[in-house]
Formats: structure tokens, sequence, C-alpha cells
């Protein structure tokens, strides 16, 4: 099966559909028999999940198609967490894993009561289980992956340490390359030649930073494990009289729920600079805008009260002088959403692309890939980190195009296990977007080249696959692009965090909290 082209997620899941039911409906009319690891389930009780799950699954998000996933992470996995979302704490002999005692959760969070009968939550299992694959079928390309990258050199930075976290990595002039690790809780600030100029001891795990004022507005997640609470911060960082850094007393804003970015812009047209904030959160999180009041007075607006806000864009879309807001939103209710200003700070919200609840959206950014002057949509979902750690053929990078009405049809997809962030720039200076993609889920031990692919654009949508050896040496949380040495090419930087969930079966020998990929282009 070829999935290289323009194959969509909907086609896999109707491939998996079409094999799935014929086989159910060509089997013994009384019970379906899956394999020999899992008991015959009646076919009526197969047909009666589906319907409970269209009922109370897709309450919340989109639907998720049995064929997303392999049987064992629907049984041990997926539906063990979704059970106390149906008000199902314990089931057979097993605890199911909730926040009920959480006291950041709002006592309703959970119903008090099951909201429906324990064989009905059986036969969802059923439905889940007896349809969906033993394993899911494998990711083929139909352009291999080069071990060259002619393009690109690799520089080493001087700097080395065990068990590197570098949470952001930015290129922030031809002779600024910011770092932060979340473990040691620090900034370093590196020069061109990649020598440490200056570092600072944070109050805890950076993960973005805004520089559109003076002073470095600083995202402090505040636990990086998921929870519920509200440890996150936005303080401020700036150069002292020594010139070197220092972090202000004062906080911005406090007691947020893992926020992981932060964008500014003035979103009420009175002059002052506002601030949009993700708080991903985990079971509860945010999508807000903090209006600026004056003299160090905010007042929130929440715009969506969901978890998994992972990345914003502020742009006036359509040229009316009010910025607008494009934000992806993962963690459950996937998809990218379209925040128009409508005047004065209020906004008219669109979901323009929806994905399912298990595909683990992780970035997108906006781009032209056409040239028709309307922005479209580089995506990528590899987040392989919660209840279903297998590979899936579905991860990698996807472009949308936009029909010029903000209608988004997919183009083009290239499967990248565990895909986390992409970015097109014209890297080769040829006149068209090529693509730099990471991944933190690679198949690192049959595939480890798929850590970083360069998607080289040799036009009408046809991209030639390179990577590069020393891929292998990090798992690249983070990267960003920008010219690091100001000679007018972009270069790449790729942020190496060495711990976490899922990891793989080969030793980094190489402690590297980043690498820098000098563009050696004309």
């Amino acid at each position: 099966m070829i999935i290289h082209r323009t194959i969509t997620i909907e086609n896999i899941v109707a491939y998996f559909l079409s094999t799935a039911f014929l086989f159910v409906f060509f089997s013994s009319c009384e019970n379906y028999h899956r394999n020999n690891s899992h008991r015959s389930v009646p076919l009526s009780s197969i047909k009666k999940g589906n319907a409970l799950a269209a009922k109370y699954c897709q309450s919340c998000h989109l639907l998720p198609d049995p064929s997303l996933l392999d049987a064992a992470s629907w049984e041990k996995g997926v539906l063990p967490n979704m059970g106390p979302r149906l008000g199902i704490f314990y089931y057979g002999n097993q605890s199911y894993p909730s926040y009920k005692f959480d006291k950041e959760l709002d006592s309703n969070f959970y119903p008090r009561q099951p909201i429906l009968t324990l064989n009905e939550w059986q036969s969802i299992i059923d439905y889940y289980v007896a349809t969906s694959p033993d394993t899911l079928v494998t990711q083929t390309r139909e352009q291999s992956i080069l071990s060259t990258l002619s393009l690109f050199s690799v520089q080493y930075p001087q700097l080395r340490y065990e068990n590197a976290a570098t949470s952001f990595v930015k290129i922030k002039s031809n002779d600024t390359l910011i770092i932060s690790d979340a473990f040691k809780k620090k900034i370093y600030f590196f020069d061109n030649q990649l020598k440490v100029t200056d570092s600072i001891t944070a109050r805890g795990p950076i993960v973005d930073i805004d520089f559109s004022s003076g002073p470095m507005l600083v995202c402090n997640i505040g636990v990086l494990n998921p929870n519920n609470g509200k440890f996150g911060k936005l303080e401020f960082v700036e150069k002292n009289n020594t010139d070197s850094l220092t972090q202000l007393p004062g906080v911005l804003f406090d007691s947020l729920r893992r926020p992981v970015q932060i964008a500014s812009g003035d979103l009420n047209g009175d002059g002052k600079k506002d601030y949009i904030v993700c708080e991903f959160g985990n079971l509860i999180g945010a999508l807000s805008w903090m209006e600026n009041l004056g003299n160090g007075r905010f007042v929130r607006h929440v715009l969506r009260a969901e978890p998994g806000a992972i990345k914003a864009y502020v742009n006036d879309y359509n040229h009316d002088g009010a910025l607008d807001l494009w934000v992806l939103f993962a963690q459950g209710e996937e998809g990218i959403f379209l925040f128009t200003n409508k005047g004065k700070g209020n906004f008219e919200s669109k979901e323009v692309l929806r994905f399912s609840s298990v595909s683990g959206s992780s970035y997108f950014e906006l781009a032209d890939f056409n040239k028709d002057g309307f922005p479209d949509i580089l995506y990528t979902c590899g987040d392989n980190a919660d209840y279903s750690p297998v590979l899936k053929p579905y991860h990698g990078v996807y472009i949308f195009l936009n029909d010029q009405s903000n209608h988004f049809k997919q183009k083009y997809f290239f499967p990248i296990h565990g895909c986390y962030k992409a970015i097109a720039r014209d890297f080769d200076q040829d006149g068209d977007l090529d693509i730099a993609t990471i991944s933190f889920f690679a198949d690192y031990e049959h595939q480890p080249e798929e850590s970083f692919v360069y998607l080289e654009n040799r036009g009408g949508f046809n991209f030639q696959p390179h990577s590069f050896p020393e891929a292998k040496w990090g798992r690249w949380l983070t990267m960003d692009a920008g010219d690091i040495d100001g000679d007018g090419k972009i270069d790449l930087v790729l942020g190496n965090f060495q711990l976490g969930p899922a990891l793989p079966k080969t030793a980094w020998v190489n402690s590297l909290p980043f690498l820098v990929l000098k563009n050696k282009g004309k």
C-alpha cells in the first residue's frame, strides 16, 4: 500500500473498514472471532458498540475509527482511560486510571454515576477490540530517505553534558543562538561559533520565549509531566547594567496550566500590546488572550476552554485591520481553529481542519505552497506518549491547500513515525518551499534516519527526502530556522531532549544539547 502521494487518513480508515467488516459479515452469523487471543464476540454486541460509540465517544471529539489503533492499544490503553469520562472507574477486576481525587478538577468533571450500563460499556469494548487490527499497517514510502544532505554541514557545540533536555531553541539574529534546558532550568546564549556567551538559571522549565518587547518574556511551563495544576508562569528576563542576564522579580502572568506558547499583538486596537497564551494543560486547559489595560493590569478572556492549545499564529488574514488567530489544538478534540477578530477583541471561532482524537497533533505552520496569495497549512502529527505508543502509519507531515475561502484539502503526505515539527522555507533558494522535519518518536531501532528529514521541493508537490548520519545522535524535540551567521542563507538548529517516555532501545553516546545544520547553498 503506497501512502506517499495523496493518501489521506480517511483512505487508511476506509481500507481497514472494508477488510474488517467484510470479515465480520462473512464470518459466523452468531459470533465474530477476531483471533485466537480473544474470545468470540457476538455480532450483535459489535453492532451495539458501534452505535454506542457514535453516541457517547463523539460527544467530546471526532469519533475514532477502530482501524486507527491496534486491538491491544484500545483494550489496555485508550478505553481504560476513557472509561472514567463515562463514570466508569472500575470494570471487571481492573481499576481505571483517573484524576478523580485531583483537587484541581471541578467536582463535576467526572460523572457521579455511570452514564451507561456495564453491558453497554462491554459492547463498546467489543466493537473496538474485535474490529481493530492486531497490528497496524507498516508505513510504505514511494521515495526512500537518502542518506546524503549536501545542502547542509553539521556543526557541534562545545557545550556538552549528560541527559540533555533541550526544550527551546531559537536563532535570534546573525550572532545569537538561544537554547533552554528543561531539567537544568537554564537558558544559554551562544555566538555564531557556538560558544556560550551567557546563561541564566530560570525558575522552571522554559519552553517558549517572546522577543517582541525589550526584556525577553519567558514561558515557564511549571511542571513538565501531565498535570492539571496552575504552576506555569510568564516572566521577564533582561540584561542588567553589566550586560549579563538577570531574571526580573515580577511575574507578568502566573497560575497557568502548563503554558507551552505565548504570542503578542494589539488584539482590540487600543494601541497596547496584548498577549495570547496557549495553556496545553492536561484534562483542563485553555486558549486565552490577556487584554492590556495599562499600568501592568490585564484582564483574561478565554477563547476556548479546552486543553491542548499548542501553537498559535497572529495575523490579519482578511485584511480588515484587526488581528486574527490560527491555533492548533491537540489532546482530544484535535484540530486547527481560526479565530476571526470581529473588532474590539471579540472573536468568531471556526474549526478549519479536524483530526482524529488519536492523531497526536504536534505542530503546524501557515505557508503559501502554490503561490496563490492564500495561506496553506503545513501540519505534523506524531505525539506518541499517551495510551497507544505504537508506530502509526498516519504519523508524518501533511500539506493542506487553501481553496482561497479557508477550506482546506490534503495535497501531500510523507510518512514519518512520531513527527513532531516541520518548517517550510526556501532553503536551497530556488524559488519554492522546502520542508525540514524532526521526529521525537521515530522508529530509532529500524529507521533512525527519519528523526530528521529534509524534503527538497522539486516541483509539482514532488519532494525528495534527505537525512544525515548524525541524525541518530539525538532525540529532536524542537527546531528553528534562521540565518545564524549573516550569510543570507537559512540554517537550522535541532534541540535534543534525550529523556522522556517511550525511550528507544538504542542509546545515544553523544551528549549534545543541540546540532546546527549550516546551509552551504550558493
